[in-house]
């Protein structure tokens, strides 16, 4: 009987044991695929070389963190999810920053997110967005995140009139249109209530709206 126990003990560490090695240590359960999701600007051939996650390396040791972080280093990525899909595929899912607006840079065009990262540097501005005039643009700037909150803000149909978007201070925005008019927007706080009183102002012929007290407009 105790030699009969001693065996199934044996067995079971051998079976444990070899699926643990299955598991962990074997390249049967290896990568050999990575799946990249969400990418529609950043090539899938640089995600993977920055993943850097050797193929048929076992599928359960990646560090799913480090792959993260590596991947992460690439400005044009807000987000990036790192799984494991059984039995040999690394996932990585990702989000891109989307470009809002452009800030000169010593005669570039800076395309910069909502959160005023820099996506990337181009030699011409894209027609689409708007451009910010900051007197030291960045993310810790007070009126860079004060003339980001006004573009976020923005309904599309508003937006596209938009051409300059000029920032002295936190609550010293103003609007260049297309057109050549000039809204006075003021802090980028009650978006809503300016927005609907603009709509109204702008069927006005004027050179200036101000709409930065929206109870208390003037239109010059």
């Amino acid at each position: 009987m105790r030699a009969r126990t001693l065996l199934i003990v044996l067995l079971t560490a051998c079976v444990v044991g070899s699926a643990a090695w299955l598991v962990f240590g074997s390249p049967v359960l290896g990568v050999r695929s990575v799946a990249i999701v969400g990418n529609l600007t950043v090539a899938t051939d640089e995600i993977r070389r920055r993943a850097a996650v050797p193929e048929l390396q076992p599928l359960a040791t990646v560090d799913l963190a480090g792959v993260e972080g590596r991947v992460m280093e690439i400005r044009k990525l807000a987000a990036v999810e790192v799984s494991r899909s059984w039995p040999s595929t690394l996932t990585i899912e990702v989000v891109e920053r989307e470009p809002v607006a452009v800030v000169p840079v010593n005669g570039k065009a800076a395309l910069i997110d909502r959160e005023g990262v820099v996506t990337e540097i181009r030699d011409v501005a894209p027609p689409r967005l708007p451009v910010l005039k900051l007197d030291r643009p960045g993310p810790a700037d007070p009126a860079t995140r004060a003339a980001l909150l006004v573009v976020n803000s923005l309904p599309p149909d508003l937006a596209r009139q938009v051409d300059q978007i000029r920032a002295t201070s936190a609550d010293g925005v103003s609007l260049l249109l297309a057109d050549g008019r000039q809204v006075v927007w003021g802090a980028p706080d009650q978006a809503e209530a300016k927005i609907r009183v603009l709509g109204t102002l702008l069927a006005k012929k004027a050179r200036i709206y101000d709409v930065s007290s929206p109870d208390v407009v003037t239109v010059k």
